[in-house]
């Protein structure tokens, strides 16, 4: 649960499509857009300065109706990773949730031998996507 009421979810929709979540999250995003849209691509990396590893995605699905939005991207050959996420949000009874799920496998070599690095960076990650989006607390 990320928020209640409509403008927590309307605030958290518009964060969804505009990159937020990965933005928020210290992932850099160099996309051909700045919102989210099926088809798009982009190019999304974590690190620090010029040390980043990252690759390309693209926008396979877009929900926008009134009570859910989200997304999903998949990766693109040049991805350390090969796999997906979605990233959901959903009002119900006034409560605001937030949904991420992925699954990937190691696309490289060194993503194969680095996989319990990868995995301790992809945990972190997720942890700050679903941070990302929570409504402040007063």
């Amino acid at each position: 649960m990320i928020g209640s009421g409509a403008g927590d979810f309307n605030a958290a929709r518009a964060a969804l499509f505009t990159w937020q979540v990965q933005l928020r999250s210290g992932v850099r995003v160099e996309a051909d857009s700045p919102i989210v849209r099926l088809g798009g691509v982009a190019v999304v990396s974590v690190g620090v300065g010029p040390l980043r590893i990252g690759g390309p995605v693209r926008i396979v699905d877009v929900v926008d109706e009134p009570e859910r939005a989200g997304f999903t991207y998949v990766t693109l050959p040049g991805h350390p990773e090969a796999g997906e996420e979605s990233f959901r949000i959903s009002t119900d009874d006034g409560l605001v949730r937030f949904e991420l799920t992925g699954a990937s496998r190691p696309a490289t070599l060194l993503t194969r031998v680095g996989a319990p690095f990868a995995a301790l960076v992809q945990h972190t990650i997720t942890d700050r996507y679903v941070r990302s989006l929570e409504s402040p607390r007063e």
